[in-house]
């Protein structure tokens, strides 16, 4: 049989009808499994794909790395990034809780932002920063990767309305309203102390100047009240940059529910599905919840505690003893299914969580090399072309669209 045959044969099996399982047998040799490997491999260089949340900043202050070139720490490199096909990525400009508290948030935010800068001003071939659908657009195919940015807490603002347009003219296009604490802005998901009750004033004046600026509204960390409050005020869809199902995860806030998730949807919002194994496991959840208290007293016993300088390598070598199993790439697939089912393909997306939750990605979803991972699994559970566009990039870009679009008219 000429060379040339059997590929064809392989593409045609695909589309007979059962009752040819002989023909199978005897003429293909080519797994399909493997012809969808190499498909979704062709998809993430063929398709835009965004990933709304990635933690490059934080981590580089910790310890910095040369991130155009492969990185032995991490999750995101230059390298990794377009092996996977990742195309635009928002960069986290997380504020820790702890400014909020001794001052100094919007300085720190500076210095966060002036990194993400840099790296288009150290590696031009490499990255652009960019401020608009449009140059997410334009850049496609370019081999560069474009580098949004979303603030990742509130506290910047410092109570002051008028940073929202400074933090804007710096780039920053979506702001995640609150993180483990409540804020000036509203009531944390993590925290109990609901000071209030959802949305603060200022925090309802913010929502509305986010609208007239343009900046989108990220309610992922925020309480369920205050989500509710932002759904009621808000002339513009909002998204969760990172966040996954809590019907996979009952009673923990911090993932949204099914009401949650239709009163997004019905406003044209998009929740971006978070990776780590918390937000998709539950037993995986519960597990950690428990190891983690087991450290602190670990760590109390030894007359440490957890921000210590010398207790990372402790923490370390303690949860090298006690490992957990990680969650899987079909388990994430499950969350997308589960909103498509809910509300339709329309309202999801990728926020990974890329270098904010430590060593707790799934396997096979480890760094972001592997997002054909997620479109092969995509494809086998009968996803299209069409549909994986919109998951890929197609629904956070029309939402972020809608939202320049009303604040030309505000």
């Amino acid at each position: 049989m000429q060379k040339w045959i059997k590929p064809i044969l392989s593409q045609i099996f695909l589309i007979l009808p059962m009752g040819c399982s002989g023909l199978e047998e005897s003429m293909v040799s080519v797994p399909s499994s493997k012809i969808i490997e190499k498909k979704a491999q062709r998809l993430a260089k063929q398709l835009l794909i965004v990933d709304t949340h990635i933690d490059v900043p934080h981590r580089l202050v910790k310890e910095a790395e040369d991130i155009s070139i492969r990185t032995e720490g991490g999750d995101f490199d230059y390298p990794r990034a377009r092996k996977g096909g990742l195309d635009a990525a928002f960069m986290s400009i997380f504020v820790p809780v702890r400014y909020q508290e001794s001052g100094g948030a919007a300085e720190y935010a500076d210095k966060l932002i002036d990194m993400v800068i840099g790296f288009e001003r150290n590696w031009p071939n490499k990255f652009r920063v960019i401020r608009s659908v449009a140059e997410v657009q334009s850049l496609f195919g370019s081999g560069q990767v474009a580098l949004a940015m979303g603030m990742e807490n509130g506290a910047p603002l410092e109570g002051c309305l008028q940073n929202l347009k400074y933090f804007y003219d710096q780039g920053v296009r979506y702001i995640t309203l609150a993180h483990s604490l409540s804020n000036q802005i509203s009531d944390s998901s993590y925290d109990s102390n609901r000071r209030w009750n959802g949305l603060s004033p200022f925090g309802r004046e913010v929502v509305k100047e986010m609208n007239r600026l343009g900046i989108m509204i990220d309610i992922s960390h925020v309480s369920d009240e205050a989500f509710l409050q932002v759904i009621e005020l808000t002339k513009a869809p909002i998204l969760a940059s990172h966040s996954s199902c809590r019907h996979f995860t009952p009673g923990w806030e911090r993932n949204m529910s099914d009401n949650m998730i239709r009163k997004l949807a019905a406003i044209g919002g998009v929740i971006q599905i978070a990776f780590g194994s918390s937000f998709i496991r539950n037993k995986y959840r519960l597990k950690n919840l428990q190891r983690t208290k087991e450290i602190k007293r670990y760590l109390h016993s030894k007359g440490m505690k957890e921000n210590d300088p010398d207790s990372s390598e402790l923490i370390r070598q303690f949860k090298k003893t006690s490992s957990l199993e990680l969650a899987n790439v079909s388990e994430v697939l499950d969350h997308i299914d589960h909103v498509r089912d809910l509300v339709g393909i329309e309202h999801v997306g990728f926020g990974s969580d890329f270098d904010g939750v430590g060593d707790t990605m799934p396997e096979g979803l480890r760094d972001v090399s592997h997002y054909p991972n997620l479109i092969e699994g995509l494809l086998k559970r009968g996803y299209s072309e069409k549909e994986i566009q919109k998951i890929s990039s197609g629904n956070i870009l029309r939402l972020w669209k809608e939202v320049e679009r009303i604040a030309e008219k505000e």
